[in-house]
């Protein structure tokens, strides 16, 4: 088993900078990856940005060159630092643990999940 804990969601500007963090506990592999993942109101989940151990990443279109995602597997944790945050950012932002060594972009390529974290960007 493994457990995450997300942090550092809350209420921003448009415009505005939030940095997200997810630290893992719990019986982690060697070579595993952690991606970013979010869920608005009536929608379903949507992959955000993915990195493996090697530090390997992966992002979606809609925050490419506005999100950041980095690791630091001493700390078994994964940061996502969001710049030039848009309202329709808005969502319940999830971080997640895989086996797999390559980024990934697919909820099915994930074995656990955090509880989340809101993120909420008033226009």
């Amino acid at each position: 088993q493994v457990q995450l804990v997300e942090s550092g969601g809350g209420l921003v500007q448009a415009g505005g900078s939030l940095r997200l963090s997810c630290v893992a506990s719990g019986r982690t592999v060697s070579g595993y990856g952690m991606g970013w993942f979010r869920q608005a109101p009536w929608k379903e989940r949507e992959f955000v940005a993915a990195i493996s151990w090697s530090d390997n990443t992966l992002y979606a279109d809609s925050v490419k060159g506005r999100f950041t995602i980095s690791g630091d597997n001493a700390k078994r944790s994964v940061y996502l630092s969001m710049n030039s945050l848009k309202p329709e950012d808005t969502a319940v932002y999830y971080c997640a643990y895989s086996k797999k060594s390559w980024p990934q972009a697919r909820t099915n390529e994930y074995e656990f999940w955090g509880q989340g974290t809101q993120v909420v960007v008033s226009s």
